[in-house]
């Protein structure tokens, strides 16, 4: 179900995504925008209320202008837009292939961060630790630059994008998640 960003009342789901895509754009900060919409003020109401919420992307961009999520994103090392499979690993040594496509996905936060979901394998774009995705300290929020939503199908690079809506769903070991 879509949610149009002018709305202020959010419908009652087990899972909130801000998606990925430059709906705004794709600029330096452009999260913050995005975050002048009045949903946000909605989205801020169900974080409070422990709700799980994923922003990917440039959903993670606006999460942390939010202030949802710590730290900011920036211009990836290269100053290139970077478009590949990348490997991440979880905080368990979980390995998974998702791709990534962003200009600004890299992660600079405050030293005193211990809340890390996901890190690359190699450094793909600047990010401090190599971050891939970060969680509140509740865990019920993850902002991550890659995008699962874009490994699901059998001709994507991988369909580990399951693996990572399950895990942060908290869905039972050897459950999956229905393919829409």
């Amino acid at each position: 179900m879509m949610v149009w960003h002018k709305e202020s009342v959010l419908p009652d789901v087990d899972l909130y995504v801000l998606p990925g895509g430059f709906s705004y754009g794709d600029y330096l900060r452009i999260g913050a925008l995005a975050n002048l919409s009045p949903v946000m003020e909605a989205i801020k109401r169900v974080a409070k209320e422990g709700r799980k919420i994923l922003g990917i992307c440039n959903g993670f961009q606006i999460l942390c202008e939010a202030k949802l999520l710590p730290g900011t994103l920036r211009i990836n090392r290269t100053q290139n837009f970077i478009c590949k499979p990348v490997c991440i690993n979880d905080v368990h040594g979980k390995s998974y292939t998702i791709p990534i496509a962003h200009a600004e996905g890299n992660y600079f936060y405050p030293p005193s961060i211990i809340n890390v979901a996901y890190t690359y394998t190699v450094d793909v774009n600047g990010s401090m630790g190599n971050i891939a995705g970060v969680y509140n300290s509740r865990r019920n929020i993850l902002g991550m630059m890659p995008h699962p939503e874009r490994a699901f199908e059998s001709y994507h690079c991988s369909q580990d994008g399951f693996k990572i809506f399950d895990d942060f769903l908290g869905v039972r070991p050897g459950a999956t998640l229905a393919p829409h």
